[in-house]
């Protein structure tokens, strides 16, 4: 099938991402008002202390060094960002986008191991860093060549070493003049984020100004379109703020990044900004901050309605809910909606970094027209997109017949940053992108999600490259496997939540260890050199064989296929 969406976009002309969010006319000249509450200390900045944050931290990062500054210059340099969520990161990236110096959003929970593969990746120049993560940005960056002196501190302080805040103060006591806001073409690099694409290894996708502005558009058409839920009668009569939204979603990810640090700005909010994720620390916040909005992963759903305190809450302020980054079971949402009365139900996102953000979302029951007898309805392409539904052999689908989504339009990213092989696969001639996921298509135009075709596995909202888990396995210093297949079983929080389990070939030293010892050892080496939500929870299995294809592709299904056999056979009494 080939879908386009009913809503266009208008046009837009070049411009750089921070003219469309600052310089509207609608935005010029508004009241000033509360916009980030620390959420640890409560400490509080106003808009317009934000604005002058971001323009005197522009011109401490491209001043040249005896005006006080860095001099950092767009296509030289490359700022690698490696934070939790504070504050001064959403300076940081708008300081940035303002002069077209492109940033890496590098993972806050990454490894020393992994993080060396994204600056390799990035080929980032110079790092900002949480204190916390010193010793972590300090080992890679020797890896991978960055000098000591060009790692700095985004917010706080670390031991002898500049902050960003150091650098604002700097440039404001000498008087050095601030820099103008910079052009910036449709396709001018805004800033890197990492993806395992459909396979393979994490890969950095390339996110232009361009794509930013036309995914922002995106919200305001398919908004004025719809009925947007926060300009009804349920809105909450804040006068200092239209929405007050917590920000617990990481902002290297893509739905935080746009939730809090670009979307955010559409129209005055309030962000209580949170370092990471505390399910406890928010059912206490929600009702402190009268929290409105609430910007969510389907795991985060699940450690909330599962909270002993959950029913106990006051989450009466909540009127949107928007889960994104995986499916999100039915019995899930009914169970978050029942227990926050202000809101008719959960909007529901799909979306790929691939393609910036978003591709499709399922409204809330009140803007989604009528339902179907047997289920909630499906997802709306979003404005100015067009989809088509394929089989294997490239024809189109029938009405209800699965086949692989591809996907065009403004948002689809410029590519994958430095990997030209990896572009092509994915980046299709035409301009389509390659989903590696399969849907079908209603007669009403609506989308389903059928299943995955990607090796690519979920959790925690994250993506997790199976081959990544796999060349961890297979680098152990003892060199204890000769082959290995990690693939996704079931046993997660959610019904398409998989847990990462992977099946070994010992080599001789381990043969000589034994199997118990080999699996002991590979699972401490996974959890020492991987992030939490990669280890493996589904186990480790030692096998005879890998089983693969004529042409040597590893047959994940197949060894998948067995276990869950396996553990589905009841026990003998």
């Amino acid at each position: 099938m080939h879908i386009k969406s009913e809503f266009d976009v208008p046009p837009l002309p070049p411009m750089n991402v921070h003219d469309l969010l600052f310089r509207r006319p609608d935005r010029v000249g508004i009241p000033d008002y509360p916009l980030h509450i620390d959420g640890k200390t409560g400490y509080t900045r106003t808009y317009y202390q934000f604005l002058e944050r971001v323009y005197d931290g522009a011109t401490a990062l491209s001043a040249l060094p005896p005006d006080g500054g860095l001099g950092l210059q767009p296509g030289k340099d490359m700022v690698g960002i490696y934070s939790h969520n504070c504050l001064d990161y959403v300076t940081m990236v708008h300081a940035l986008l303002t002069q077209t110096i492109p940033f890496a959003l590098l993972p806050s929970f990454s490894t020393p191991r992994e993080l060396v593969h994204l600056l390799q990746l990035s080929r980032a120049t110079c790092l900002f860093v949480d204190p916390q993560l010193l010793p972590n940005a300090r080992q890679a960056a020797r890896e991978v060549g960055i000098p000591d002196e060009r790692i700095y501190v985004l917010e706080g302080r670390g031991k002898g070493r500049r902050g960003f805040g150091d650098m604002i103060e700097d440039v404001k006591r000498r008087g050095t003049g601030r820099v103008n806001v910079k052009p910036a073409k449709k396709d001018t690099l805004a800033h890197l984020i990492f993806s395992s694409g459909t396979s393979g290894l994490p890969k950095a996708v390339a996110i232009s100004h361009g794509n930013i502005c036309y995914s922002v558009m995106q919200t305001v058409v398919w908004s004025q379109a719809k009925g947007r839920l926060s300009q009804q009668a349920s809105q909450p009569q804040v006068p200092e703020a239209i929405q007050i939204q917590l920000a617990f979603l990481p902002f290297y990810h893509s739905h935080g990044l746009h939730s809090f640090i670009f979307r955010c700005f559409l129209s005055s909010s309030r962000i209580i900004v949170l370092p990471k994720w505390d399910a406890e620390v928010t059912l206490k916040l929600i009702p402190k901050y009268r929290v409105t909005h609430l910007p969510v992963v389907p795991s985060q759903v699940h450690q909330l309605v599962h909270s002993p305190n959950f029913e106990k809450a006051d989450l009466s302020s909540v009127t949107y809910v928007m889960s994104s980054a995986a499916y999100l079971p039915p019995q899930l949402a009914a169970k978050l909606t029942k227990c926050t009365p202000g809101m008719k139900g959960v909007m529901e996102a799909y979306g790929m970094s691939e393609a910036t953000i978003g591709i499709m979302l399922r409204p809330p029951p009140e803007l989604a027209g009528p339902q179907p007898p047997d289920g909630p309805a499906g997802m709306e392409l979003l404005p100015g997109l067009e989809a088509r539904i394929l089989r294997e052999d490239g024809t189109e689908t029938a009405v209800n017949e699965p086949g692989e989504l591809f996907v065009k339009g403004e948002t689809v990213a410029l590519g994958y940053w430095g990997n030209e092989q990896a572009t092509k696969e994915a980046f299709l001639e035409g301009g389509w992108l390659k989903t590696g996921d399969r849907f079908r298509v209603n007669e009403r135009k609506q989308f389903f999600f059928d299943e995955r075709v990607k090796d690519t596995l979920k959790i925690a909202g994250m993506q997790v490259s199976p081959t990544e888990i796999e060349d961890v396995l297979l680098a152990h210093p003892e060199k204890l496997v000769v082959d290995v297949c990690v693939a996704g079983v079931s046993g997660g929080r959610t019904s398409d939540e998989r847990n990462p389990r992977a099946w070994v070939v010992l080599s001789d030293s381990g043969h000589k260890q034994g199997a118990q010892t080999v699996v002991r050892k590979l699972d401490a080496w996974a959890r020492e050199n991987l992030s939490k939500y990669k280890w493996l929870r589904g186990g480790i299995e030692v096998v005879e064989l890998i089983p693969k294809n004529p042409t040597g592709k590893t047959l994940r299904r197949v060894l998948v296929e067995e276990y869950e056999k396996r553990a589905t056979v009841p026990a003998k009494l």
